[in-house]
């Protein structure tokens, strides 16, 4: 599996590295941004690693030019997984056409859950709320709406003559 990695922080091409490492694996990391497309032209990987903050350009202009070239014809479609620094960042991350996405600090385990996923032809998300998150809201919701009503009749029966 060949890795690009697009980051200028060194401790997230370590941490990467230390997740992914293997005798079949070879990175190829990019402190510039802006030498992505170029580098994915020359070699493409079989997934590219895009931190969130990569100097000039970082993670989701890169993801984006990445899908304009591909839409184009110009760039073969390359995996992305992006490197989010908080869950506020999902929505940009899903805006820009990322594959997948896991929110820092990063772990092994995670990495390599979302590398499997997103290198399968899957995909890989974290900080979205579950349909059963929301169901339980919605549930609370309708609980704190009941009593609201019934207190509110309860108090008109006691002003009524």
């Amino acid at each position: 599996m060949h890795i690009l990695i697009a980051t200028d922080a060194q401790w997230v091409v370590n941490e990467v590295k230390a997740a992914l490492d293997s005798p079949s694996t070879t990175f190829q990391v990019l402190s510039n941004g802006r030498e992505v497309a170029g580098a994915v032209a020359a070699s493409t990987p079989d997934i590219a690693i895009l931190d969130m903050q990569v100097g000039s350009m970082g993670g989701m202009a890169i993801t984006m030019d990445l899908r304009l070239d591909q839409s184009s014809g110009a760039l073969p479609k390359v995996p992305v997984l992006m490197l989010l620094d908080r869950v506020a960042d999902v929505h940009m991350a899903r805006r820009s056409g990322a594959d997948g996405w896991t929110i820092k600090p990063l772990d092994s385990l995670r990495l390599r859950k979302a590398v499997t996923a997103i290198a399968g032809g899957g995909c890989y998300a974290e900080g979205i709320p579950t349909p059963e998150v929301e169901e339980e809201i919605v549930v609370e919701e309708a609980a704190v709406t009941e009593e609201v009503t019934a207190e509110a009749d309860a108090a008109a029966e006691t002003v009524a003559p």
